[in-house]
């Protein structure tokens, strides 16, 4: 009887050890669950015929500016135009208090007179010393003596020449002119305000027909806008034209130059470019937004909905075989539903337009029709 329940729990012990056994293989052979491939649409790349404008941010100024300062200490004692008028070139704008230093040129030119006299006695007793000393009839040293005197004298009234220019330089210097034809700014004094030689700012002065516009251009389009000024702007051309919010400019531009190097720490240089400005519409300082027209016969245009933003910078997914990887590309500007990507894609590149927001790094996707009828861009 023992012998007989011993081998029946040793038969129920083996069927629950043979389950156990089969569950284990089963989950086994399931293994783990692998990842769904991303539904998505895709889209081939194509080079395309494309007439659209690159933007920039632009900074107005003009091609002539200088601040007014005085280079003599005084009183101002005259204002003779109206603030923000346009001035020509040489009109008086300041007068400062010349009585001190009209006394001082009046006093350097009797100086002057004084010796000029004195050389005149100095020339007459070195030729009359001269002629003696031909006879033998006075010491050499007499002459020698008279010969310095006279040299003396000739050096004595360059000095006070020299002194007489200076004086008059200052009196001049008196009577500030615009340096060059413009528009003046407000006045920063008024009459009887103290100035002093280069310190004080009376005005500043710019030119405003043409005036300037610079905007900042990554080191890579160098080459293009050097090509555009070297080819030069022909009438009527409208490649440049300014922008401020929704309006436009109604003058076009033409490139003006390319600046000497490009800054280290933005890696961009600058671009200036000149506009008419005879309204004086424009003035310094203003900003805006410079566009440029361009057109391409290969452009590379894709859908806007392929592109992905982090962190400011733009990414598409390229598609390899039934997986992607992320690229990152550089835009330009949209067209419609579509936009100009400049660097990262070449024509027959396939690249996910619809389920991008699903992808990752590496994801398998699994490539649907579109049914809605995407259209070529």
């Amino acid at each position: 009887m023992l012998i007989r329940q011993i081998q029946q729990y040793t038969g129920i012990g083996a069927l629950v050890i043979l389950a156990a056994c089969g569950g284990k293989n089963q989950q086994q052979q399931g293994g783990t669950p692998q990842a769904q491939a991303v539904p998505v649409t895709t889209f081939q790349v194509e080079a395309s015929n494309a007439s659209y404008a690159d933007l920039y941010p632009a900074t107005v100024t003009a091609l002539e500016q200088s601040e007014i300062r005085p280079q003599v200490n005084g009183y101002v004692t005259g204002i003779f135009f109206k603030d923000g008028a346009r001035v020509s070139k040489g009109q008086k704008l300041y007068t400062i208090d010349q009585q001190a230093y009209e006394a001082t040129y009046n006093q350097a030119q009797a100086n002057l007179a004084v010796q000029e006299a004195n050389l005149v006695k100095a020339e007459k007793d070195a030729a009359r010393y001269r002629e003696l000393d031909k006879h033998d009839a006075i010491a050499k040293q007499q002459v020698d003596n008279a010969e310095a005197a006279l040299a003396a004298a000739q050096k004595t009234v360059e000095a006070a020449r020299a002194n007489v220019r200076a004086v008059q330089t200052n009196v001049r210097y008196t009577t500030l002119t615009a340096p060059f034809s413009g528009t003046i700014g407000i006045s920063q004094v008024k009459v009887g305000t103290p100035v002093y030689a280069g310190q004080t700012i009376l005005n500043t002065i710019s030119s405003n027909d043409p005036i300037a516009v610079d905007i900042p251009v990554n080191q890579r389009e160098i080459y293009q806008f050097t090509k555009m000024q070297q080819a030069g702007t022909p009438a009527g051309d409208s490649t440049f034209k300014l922008q401020f919010g929704e309006d436009i400019y109604p003058f076009a531009g033409k490139i003006n130059l390319v600046d000497r190097a490009v800054d280290p720490q933005t890696g961009s240089i600058k671009v200036r470019i000149v506009f008419p400005n005879a309204k004086d519409m424009l003035k310094p300082g203003m900003s805006g937004t410079l566009r440029v027209h361009r057109t391409s016969a290969e452009a590379v245009v894709i859908p806007n909905k392929a592109i992905t933003e982090q962190l400011g910078e733009f990414f598409v997914y390229v598609v390899n075989g039934d997986k992607v990887s992320q690229t990152k590309v550089l835009t330009g500007q949209p067209i419609g539903p579509n936009i100009i990507v400049k660097e990262g894609l070449k024509p027959g590149d396939v690249i996910v337009v619809q389920g991008v927001q699903n992808l990752r790094e590496g994801s398998q996707i699994q490539v649907q029709k579109d049914t809605t009828a995407q259209k070529k861009p």
